[in-house]
């Protein structure tokens, strides 16, 4: 079965740092973009950042230049790499793929099950 799991979330002061990953897993055939997503209390759920298979990024104008988005494509592993924290980062993240399994013909969207992170003092 396909699916990405997500890891590293958890409380940290403003200004801190936080590394997110998120690990696809399953009998995969080809991934063409990761990307991460999160949402707030009482808010929708946002871009963040994506990773095109070309190895191209792109970050929501709120995170750019405090957020790095990165890939492992050996491992199947993606990670956002969070800096310079705000408590408005505070948000569960939810990683999010396009994926094509090995027994299908088409590739989906995957989302995983979210991590929250909180920041504050």
């Amino acid at each position: 079965q396909v699916q990405l799991v997500e890891s590293g979330g958890g409380l940290v002061q403003p200004g801190g740092s936080l590394r997110l990953s998120c690990t696809a897993s399953g009998n995969i055939y080809s991934i063409t973009f990761m990307c991460w997503y999160r949402q707030a209390p009482g808010k929708e759920r946002e871009l963040v950042a994506t990773l095109s298979s070309d190895g191209s990024a792109s970050y929501a104008d709120s995170v750019k230049g405090r957020f790095i988005i990165s890939r492992d494509s050996a491992e199947n592993t993606m990670s956002l790499q969070m800096s310079d924290l705000e408590p408005t980062d505070t948000a569960v993240y939810y990683c999010n793929a396009l994926m094509t399994p090995r027994t299908a013909d088409w590739g989906r969207i995957y989302w995983g099950r979210g991590t929250q992170v909180t920041v504050s003092s």
